[in-house]
């Protein structure tokens, strides 16, 4: 039986199934056997799922009248009266998820969106539907409307009619000294698009995108960040490959240090993507583009060993999954930048930029310095416009002195 796998006792097994969900607890157990929980985990998921049976045997409420709302009242009773935990609430979404694949209680209703998300929810969809935008593209809006609703359309649509250039003005600047020039100019992006939205809905009178004031940013104004000679190399040797979580992030770093991928691009790569025969990656890039690069040996290694004897069994697609259960895909690029960020404190590798594009940064640089001419790395990186990579031209300095034009005078 499955629930006999996590628990042991006789006694503590024969309760749980005498309970109000005992019936049920063979399906709940399956599907976190599935998901890959440990015993410790499993436990705790069906404790509290055994628990919140007895509160509705006491409470009078029938199995078929369980809602997210009857869940509310009893993680407030569980926050009151027991020891919670973080897991408490995904065991039960996951109990009524089992349940209604049943169809034991009825389908979730629709929630209720207070006026500022359903605000977001419409300029979300209209980005997608009619703008054509990537979810992870739309995903970089909603930060700044989040804020710029809450500071000046508390009353939500009501408030469009009132908006003037002076509000525009006044939030951009009240946040700019705070951010950088590059989030502030991500900032003004986001407030045009959603002051273009308001006027196409016409819910302004006017268009009060020229309102926004322009950031000016000078390109090419910075070097890239980079890896001094022998601290990729520091990096990957402090990573513990013994482990199966050290060797899912040895991967990783290998993917992003020997091929320059993207934090995106790791994440979404899926099993399907990796042609061993013919030793070729097919990479998930930026503007929904598909590329295709050589898989190299050291790399194609690591990400055998990890699928091997690292991965857990799951039936997800993606090459790298969660160490914790559920065993699924990273939810975002945060998780591939904070496996890098990891891995460059444990080296202890001092750099300004701490995240998985300084290894991009570092190849590019590694490869002008080897003779590589500036269109090949463009090709390796997949930079769709040839000014993304002529800013590594600035890195070798040395070969810039003989460039500079000498100050009349000298200096004094």
């Amino acid at each position: 039986m499955t629930t006999a796998t996590f628990i042991k006792q006789a006694k503590r097994l024969r309760r749980l199934r005498e309970g109000p969900f005992g019936a049920h607890l063979e399906m709940f157990s399956a599907r976190l056997v599935t998901e890959g929980h440990c015993q410790q985990s499993a436990w705790r998921n069906i404790r509290v799922v055994d628990d919140f049976g007895r509160w509705l045997t006491r409470k009078g409420i029938v199995i078929g009248d369980i809602d997210e709302a009857i869940v509310d009242r009893y993680v407030a009773f569980r926050a009151r009266y027991r020891h919670p935990f973080l897991s408490d609430r995904p065991a039960l979404n996951r109990f009524l998820a089992v349940l209604r694949e049943v169809e034991l209680i009825a389908p979730q209703r629709p929630s209720h969106l207070s006026d500022h998300e359903q605000i977001v929810a419409d300029f979300r969809r209209h980005l997608r539907e009619q703008g054509g935008f990537a979810p992870r593209t739309i995903i970089t809006h909603l930060p700044t409307l989040r804020r710029f609703l809450a500071e000046h359309c508390k009353n939500g649509t009501r408030s469009f009619s009132r908006l003037a250039a002076a509000d525009i003005v006044s939030f951009v600047a009240h946040h700019a000294p705070h951010q950088s020039t590059r989030s502030t100019a991500r900032m003004c992006w986001t407030l045009r698009s959603f002051l273009r939205y308001l006027r196409y809905k016409d819910l302004v009178g006017v268009d009060l995108a020229s309102a926004v004031p322009s950031v000016r940013t000078w390109r090419f104004a910075s070097l890239p960040r980079y890896l001094a000679r022998g601290e990729v190399e520091k990096v990957l040797d402090a990573t513990d490959r013994r482990t199966s979580l050290g060797r899912r992030d040895y991967a990783v770093l290998l993917l992003l240090a020997r091929l320059g991928l993207r934090a995106s691009e790791v994440t979404t790569l899926c099993l399907q993507d990796i042609d061993w025969q013919s030793g070729l990656l097919t990479i998930r890039a930026k503007a929904r583009q598909r590329a295709q690069m050589p898989l190299p040996n050291e790399v194609g290694a690591a990400i055998g060993d990890y699928l091997q004897h690292g991965r857990p069994h799951s039936e997800s697609r993606r090459v790298f999954l969660r160490e914790w259960a559920p065993h699924i895909g990273f939810a975002s690029a945060a998780s591939v930048t904070m496996i890098a960020r990891a891995a460059l404190e444990r080296a202890q590798v001092d750099t300004p930029r701490k995240g998985a594009h300084v290894f991009r940064h570092t190849l590019a640089t590694r490869l002008l310095r080897s003779g590589a001419s500036l269109t090949q790395i463009g090709q390796l990186l997949r930079h769709h416009s040839q000014d993304s990579t002529r800013i590594y031209a600035k890195v070798d300095v040395e070969a810039l002195r003989g460039l500079a034009v000498r100050w009349p005078g000298g200096v004094s």
